[in-house]
């Protein structure tokens, strides 16, 4: 699949008044679960391109982020299902795709109106919420039943939200949860 994310986030929340915030708006909850992906390169590198291979807690994903800009536009990302986390890792080995990183995130899921919001929990950096919707419109408007402003908001990819807390995120071989 290939598309276009639509996405924004809401930096250094407070994860349970989030999570009250959109049940108050209507949300449901659709779980919690530990995420864990490991990042590759692409050969030959590109800037602002690379793999990742997650393991969501219910599907092991393999996929391609193209970053074109902070906008909220500006993310391309062609993804497929695969098996298994661990195979699929040596697969990509045996391909010679070397990966620069692994890493962890504890991720607590709601829906609201078919858009998705991710309260995300990484280690070393304060938690966020990401709205990700099918169109721009639908992550403004879902932001807006949340009370929360554009100026509140970032459209940065992960690596540089890090950057924003002094972290290089490509630096570290391993982010896990102590």
């Amino acid at each position: 699949m290939h598309a276009v994310e639509y996405e924004a986030k809401a930096l250094g929340i407070a994860p349970d008044v989030m999570a009250e915030r959109i049940r108050a708006a209507g949300g449901s909850f659709q779980g919690e679960r530990l995420m864990r992906r490991y990042v590759y390169d692409t050969v030959p590198p590109v800037p602002g391109r690379w793999v990742r291979l997650r393991d969501s807690g219910g599907a092991v994903t393999l996929c391609v982020k193209t970053i074109n800009s902070d906008e909220i536009d500006g993310t391309r990302e062609t993804e497929t299902t695969v098996g298994s986390f661990e195979d699929t890792h040596a697969l990509l080995g045996l391909m010679g795709l070397t990966h620069r990183g692994y890493q962890e995130n504890r991720r607590s899921s709601w829906l609201l109106d078919g858009v998705r919001l991710e309260i995300d929990t990484w280690p070393r950096i304060p938690p966020y919420l990401e709205i990700e919707g099918d169109t721009e419109e639908q992550v403004w408007a879902t932001a807006d039943r949340l009370s929360l402003t554009r100026d509140e908001l970032t459209s940065e990819n992960t690596t540089k939200v890090f950057a924003r807390y002094g972290i290089d995120l490509d630096s570290i071989s391993e982010l896990r949860f102590s």
